[in-house]
């Protein structure tokens, strides 16, 4: 490759942060500052900065790798590798039928990617079986909104509205760890005379910043959502206006509200009255103010009617679908919105259209050339396929994901992947589920490839190739290609990115999420294009993509955003005698996700080496437990170990663990897999354990 820079994106968190690549003669990649980029405006975090360390081939795969006859997984060529994983999908399919083979992709694919597999489960396999890792991300937010508002964007409008709002509320987020580049927006937000208010039961780097501090139980933010709807109506600062002219279910939402007086709500949350109060006049001082929720709440059993609880806050007080005003979801996985649009998730065709709806079957096996009675129905939910692994489920094929640390009940999740009959696995790394497979392909990653990813603005972005890969990697839609070819489909899967796009375009046009209109040419040069984005008609100049949606009117049938009537329920599984405790989990600053590529980078495993549990010093003081000391957390699912981090940042009936790592201090061994009745997300944020010290 020559010796220039490369304008690109960041491969890890939703931001996209925008960067320059300059391949060195040494063959290292030189990242340079691209302040073009109005997101991160050259601004970059510790991970974005080392990202060029996992394209080392040192630290990855570069040749397929097979299981031999003795159990160990060998080096192989192309050709042996497609063939026997093909092989084997064909005859677990003729032998068990189509649903018998499962698919599970990555909220870090591209869309091509995203699409090609959706695709390719539908098309190529017949199967009904496929979702991915975006539904342990932020599909509690995505189901809530759509009921809200009729669509599901993460933010609807761009980041930089939020500094020119009065007041933001931040709930299970704490993004001066998760995606730093954003904290920027927060500080402006103060420094223009606007508050924060941050609700996470830790107190965090982000919640330093906060004019307020709420630290409820963990589980309990739907309470405090109600409880402050509660004191909005009793305080007389409902929008009547608003609320009759552009809302629909406001009588039974504020009804289920009522039943949430603060004192009852602070016992349940132990937040007290007065914080109450405070949160709700900062909220409605203002003209103009945001609620904003991460994982926090939306990894909740409860977490649709959660986050239906805060938009509520926003429509009772006219806070959406009015400038600089409304309800957003910051989403976590660099393509997790774009990953959820089309069709890698078990209920969904490409356009982030619904796969039971006759007219978007219609359209899509159109753009496929197929029939439309001939696709599949929805399949299960992540972790519902996860558990039906090696019974029902006897054949997968995974692509960018790493569910023997990341999904919940995680020792039962490995058990379930060691049972099946077949496991093929394309990753970057030999990360903890591909070491498990029987056929390991190695694939190109970010800076190898070019491709499109939207980030949690909506906005559609140009990922462009800097470098050249090592020789023996070939690009996921290179291996999808090579299997559906010997699978008996030779048409339908070009292995070029933006052929690959095009169709994609052509497959959204009409759907809620509308790629029509934006091609690479338009998202190279204009850093990126809002969706949605309709292709123009005859003679008419191009869209010019939509960064501030429902202004006018909200995406239902009425154009009228609904109110959701939900009250306060515990959470699935209660502290109790044998379990006394709460867990609850999340990131730090050097880690990502389940650390596959960022544990190979010694900068990062030099800042964050190891898991960890964190406790109030009360809690420290009754196990006996000091500073350092290695720590039992159980629960009904298992036990990790890590060593103790006392602090009084954490509330003294919760305990804290990161979730980046594999092994004895595996978080998410302890996690409940309890599933939201809407979204199907598990309930990661909170479960019951016992503490004590491992002697």
């Amino acid at each position: 490759m020559p010796n220039t820079a490369t304008p690109t994106h960041c491969p890890y968190c939703a931001l996209q942060c925008g960067m320059n690549l300059t391949p060195a003669a040494d063959g290292t990649v030189e990242v340079g500052e691209r302040a073009d980029f109005p997101v991160n405006r050259g601004a970059l975090c510790g991970k974005g900065r080392t990202a060029p360390a996992v394209l080392a081939s040192a630290a990855r795969l570069t040749s397929p790798l097979v299981r031999s006859d003795g159990g160990e997984l060998v080096p192989a060529g192309w050709d042996e590798a497609l063939d026997r994983i093909a092989g084997n999908l064909a005859r677990t399919r003729a032998e068990r039928g189509a649903d018998a083979v499962g698919v599970f992709g990555g909220g870090g694919l591209t869309n091509e990617k995203a699409y090609a597999l959706g695709k390719f489960a539908r098309v190529v396999l017949g199967t009904s079986q496929i979702d991915y890792n975006g539904r342990f991300c932020m599909s509690s937010a995505a189901a809530a909104g759509t009921k809200a508002f009729g669509l599901d964007r993460g933010l609807p409008f761009p980041l930089e509205d939020i500094p020119k709002t009065g007041c933001v509320i931040l709930v299970g987020s704490n993004p001066a760890e998760t995606m730093p580049p954003s904290l920027r927006y927060f500080t402006e937000l103060r420094e223009n005379g606007g508050t924060l208010v941050v609700v996470d039961p830790r107190r965090t780097r982000t919640a330093e910043q906060a004019d307020l501090h709420l630290a409820p139980r963990p589980g309990t933010d739907l309470a405090l959502a109600l409880g402050m709807l509660h004191l909005v109506v009793a305080e007389g600062r409902v929008d009547e206006r608003y609320v009759e002219e552009r809302t629909a279910g406001w009588e039974e939402a504020r009804a289920a509200a009522m039943a949430h007086w603060p004192e009852y709500v602070e016992r349940i949350t132990g937040v007290s009255v007065p914080e109450l109060r405070e949160a709700v006049r900062l909220f409605c001082a203002p003209e103009a103010a945001m609620v904003l929720t991460a994982r926090g709440p939306e990894q909740q059993a409860k977490g649709t009617d959660t986050v239906g609880a805060w938009i509520n806050l926003c429509l009772a007080t006219g806070r959406a679908g009015r400038p600089l005003s409304g309800y957003g979801c910051l989403t976590g996985q660099g393509n997790g919105q774009g990953g959820r649009e089309h069709g890698q998730k078990a209920d969904q065709l490409p356009g982030y259209r619904r796969l039971t709806d006759p007219a978007a079957r219609l359209h899509v096996a159109g753009v496929w050339g197929v029939d439309p009675d001939a696709l599949p129905g929805p399949g299960r939910s992540a972790y519902e396929l996860l558990d039906a692994l090696g019974t029902d489920v006897r054949a997968l094929l995974l692509m960018g994901s790493n569910p023997v640390v990341s999904a919940p009940r995680a020792a039962h999740v490995e058990e379930r992947i060691r049972s099946l009959d077949f496991l093929a696995v394309c990753d970057v790394v030999l990360s903890e589920t591909a070491a498990l497979a029987d056929v390991v392909l190695p694939v190109t990653q970010w800076a190898e490839e070019t491709g499109t990813t939207t980030n949690l603005e909506g906005r559609v972005l140009l990922r462009r190739r800097a470098v050249t890969p090592p020789d023996g990697v070939r690009g996921d839609l290179e291996v999808l290609h090579g299997l559906a070819d010997r699978l008996g489909v030779e048409k339908g899967f070009p292995t070029g990115p933006e052929e690959v796009f095009e169709e994609l375009r052509r497959a959204s046009a009409g759907g809620p999420a509308d790629y029509s209109g934006i091609d690479y040419r338009r998202l190279g040069e204009e850093n990126g294009v809002f969706w949605p984005c309709p292709a123009p008609g005859e003679d008419a100049p191009p869209h010019p993509g939509t960064p501030r949606l429902f202004l006018d009117r909200f995406a239902t049938g009425d154009g009228r955003a609904r109110f959701a009537a939900v009250a306060h329920r515990p959470s699935a599984e209660e502290p109790d005698e044998a379990y006394p405790v709460l867990l609850t989990t999340g990131r730090v600053l050097a880690q990502y996700q389940s650390g596959a590529q960022t544990r190979r980078v010694a900068e990062l495993n030099a800042a964050a080496p190891g898991p960890f549990v964190e406790l109030h010093p009360r809690l420290a003081a009754r196990l006996g437990a000091a500073e350092g000391d290695p720590l039992a957390v159980v629960s009904r699912r298992g036990r990790a170990v890590a060593p103790a981090r006392i602090t009084t940042g954490i509330r003294p009936d919760t305990v804290f663990m990161p979730f980046h790592w594999p092994g004895e201090g595996r978080a998410n061994t302890l996690t409940n897999p309890a599933l939201d009745p809407t979204s199907r997300m598990p309930e990661f944020k909170v479960c019951a354990v016992r503490v004590e010290v491992a002697r």
